[in-house]
């Protein structure tokens, strides 16, 4: 790429600020278009020699499809010159945990690692400190991945369901989106799968790169659970006791950050120790406070029916949880009857625009009530809850009815929470 050439970053959030600096620094002559300065932004590209398209920017716009010669990204332009092995992660959910899990893991054994993509830092923002020595852990979304030319060193696909139904037309095109993570792989290249998701095992056609699997219910050969051991390439390399994180769903995020390490030459004992010192994200099931006895607990970042399934069976205890938010067009069945299943779920505390569909998925009105937004669940909860149970924000949908994003939730249900010391 030509130090005389004219780049228009388009999009100037936190990866266009990232571009911005990096190219800028490097001698190149840039234009930032945002839409939010200006709506008809992106209407004459024909200026420019070199677009960079910011992930949220749909790929399928018309004005973008004109300008696929001239297309380039951060996601793109990193690949190009980072001079490391690249560790990627995708899939519908358990991105960060995985990604940051194996990060912190490769942190701890010694190696000069790098979160970045989605998580961490823009990856831009590192490069140039980069060396052949070092590893790169990138998160990797749909939106990064559907217009990649290339595939990581490593590639991990964890549970593919669906997601983004609001932006990709289908599920099929939701899956393909996300292909290329393995179909540029070499033959020295490896393709780390969940073998329990037909979705990810469906990736086992693309690519040369090997293919390895983990399951947290068959025995596979590349990681598995047999009993309470944690299984990698046919050694323990721990046991779930030694799982810091809570959730028996957490371990298909373990298994395959376990298993990219030990590709990598990890040893054994510095898994153990990563796992046990690492307790997981904000906002991922996420502990934030005891009140009069009853334990209150922030997984705002779920925003799919089966991530909520999943925090649902993560508990034992007496449980009121909090679900609802903005449409993303997501199947609420399995979630409706997981509901009703849950022996331990006393009461489901509805909010936001999707509230009406979530209560027919549960078709049991003793189930559920519409308390319409979060400090409505609490002047409920005020009433209700009692100590030894648990309150479970874990809404199964998007933010974006009532807030800016999924942290911005978040931290209004800590607020609420941490309001409650002041009116007891």
């Amino acid at each position: 790429m030509g130090k005389n050439l004219h780049i228009a970053i388009l999009g100037h959030g936190i990866e266009g600020k990232s571009a911005e600096a990096y190219l800028k620094k490097h001698g190149y002559k840039v234009t930032v278009l945002d839409e939010k300065d200006d709506p008809a932004a992106f209407k004459d590209l024909t200026p420019f020699d070199t677009i960079f398209r910011s992930p949220g920017i749909r790929f399928d716009r018309p004005e973008i499809q004109a300008s696929l010669s001239r297309l380039n990204s951060v996601t793109r332009y990193f690949f190009e010159h980072c001079p490391c092995p690249i560790i990627g992660v995708t899939g519908t959910k358990g991105k960060g945990t995985t990604s940051t899990l194996l990060y912190k893991i490769l942190k701890n054994e010694g190696h000069r690692a790098h979160l970045g993509g989605n998580i961490g830092d823009p990856p831009l923002d590192f490069l140039d400190d980069l060396t052949q020595e070092s590893l790169v852990v990138l998160e990797l979304s749909s939106f990064q991945l559907e217009d990649l030319p290339q595939s990581p060193h490593i590639a991990i696909v964890l549970n593919t369901t669906s997601d983004h139904l609001d932006y990709h037309p289908s599920v099929e095109a939701y899956h393909d989106a996300k292909k290329s993570i393995v179909s540029h792989q070499l033959a020295e290249d490896f393709a780390i799968l969940n073998g329990d998701y037909e979705g990810s095992r469906a990736f086992a056609k693309l690519g040369a790169g090997e293919k390895l699997y983990y399951s947290t219910i068959d025995p596979v050969e590349g990681a598995h659970l047999d009993n309470d051991k944690i299984i990698v390439l046919s050694k323990q390399v721990a046991t779930t006791k030694d799982v810091a994180l809570r959730g028996a769903h957490n371990l298909e995020n373990v298994l395959p950050a376990a298993l990219a390490a030990t590709l990598l030459n990890v040893k054994p004992q510095t898994i153990k120790k990563t796992l046990r010192e690492f307790t997981g994200l904000p906002h991922r099931l996420e502990f934030v406070a005891t009140h009069q006895g009853v334990q209150y607990f922030n997984d705002s970042f779920s925003t799919t029916p089966e991530t909520s399934i999943a925090a649902i069976k993560a508990f034992q205890e007496p449980l009121y949880l909090i679900a609802g938010g903005s449409e993303k067009h997501s199947d609420f069945t399995d979630w409706g009857r997981a509901v009703v299943t849950a022996k331990n779920l006393k009461k489901v505390l509805l909010i936001g625009q999707t509230a009406t569909r979530l209560a027919s998925s549960i078709n049991d009105p003793d189930k559920f009530i519409h308390v319409h937004s979060l400090q409505g669940a609490f002047a409920y909860l005020k009433k209700h809850a009692r100590p030894d149970e648990v309150v479970l924000l874990s809404p199964a949908c998007a933010s974006l009815d009532q807030f800016e994003n999924y942290k911005v939730r978040g931290e209004t249900f800590r607020q609420l929470v941490k309001n409650l010391d002041k009116t007891a």
